[in-house]
């Protein structure tokens, strides 16, 4: 059945990568800058959240600026495939009604399109860290590299359970912008690690996947270390939580969505 099912993704795959490729084009179009917003946004952010935050934390700018641009750019691409995930089936109303192809490849497009847009941001922080911090390069850098993977296989499960819900309950999207800004809160992701330590908030670092996910990127660029194998436990364990789960829910809500589009 799931054979089957990925099977079809496959064969649609000229199909999403085309859709993928537009979204891109689109999404710069006429702009002066064009591509390099990627670069721009999350740099001109990084500069004004740590100049303020490393003087309230008396954290060095130098280590703290790479640590929010870190968190910056894997968070922006959770936050753009869940809420954009959400929206992939309403927007796709037109091609869903029209063609067969399993609608997982909606959701897929969401992802793919982020993907390339972390893969090109995430570019900033490696050259920041390389004129900031050259010490820190050597091997363990390469097991920052699958965060690209890992994340996709995170999110992708995430924006296609998101997006069957979404379709039937349209006040989901607004409802996870409250519940992402909860999480920033609570998680690492500007905060350093050690202010939740130090205010005995452990359990919302060594228990929330987000951090571990996080790690797989910090560890290698900004610590000169590699990751550890509860950071890889974690993500693979989510990964697999959440796959078993759209695959389960998708099974019966699938041949629901269109009647509700």
């Amino acid at each position: 059945m799931a054979g089957s099912y990925f099977g079809g993704v496959w064969a649609a795959r000229h199909f999403w990568i085309h859709l993928a490729m537009s979204d891109l084009r689109s999404r710069w179009r006429r702009s002066f800058f064009g591509i390099l917003w990627t670069l721009i946004q999350p740099l001109g952010m990084t500069l004004l959240i740590s100049f303020v935050f490393s003087a309230m934390f008396h954290t060095p700018i130098r280590e703290y600026a790479p640590y929010i641009l870190s968190g910056i750019v894997v968070w922006d691409f959770v936050v753009a495939c869940a809420i954009g995930g959400s929206l992939s089936f309403v927007q796709a109303d037109a091609y869903i009604k029209q063609y067969g192809h399993p609608l997982a490849i909606y959701t897929l497009r969401t992802v793919l399109t982020n993907l390339v847009v972390l893969l090109l941001a995430a570019s900033g922080l490696v050259i920041w860290v390389l004129a900031v911090m050259p010490d820190r390069v050597g091997w363990s850098w390469l097991a920052s590299i699958t965060i690209l993977p890992i994340v996709a296989l995170i999110m992708w499960p995430s924006s296609t359970l998101l997006a069957y819900v979404a379709t039937r309950f349209r006040d989901l999207p607004y409802a996870l912008n409250l519940i992402l800004q909860a999480m920033w809160f609570v998680s690492p992701i500007y905060f350093e690690e050690k202010a939740f330590r130090g205010a005995k908030l452990d359990y919302l670092v060594d228990y929330n996947p987000l951090y571990h996910l996080l790690q797989i990127v910090r560890a290698p660029l900004l610590q000169g270390e590699w990751p550890t194998m509860a950071n890889y436990a974690y993500c693979f364990g989510l990964i697999a939580v959440l796959s078993l789960a759209a695959w389960l829910f998708g099974r019966s809500a699938e041949k629901k969505v269109i009647f509700y589009l």
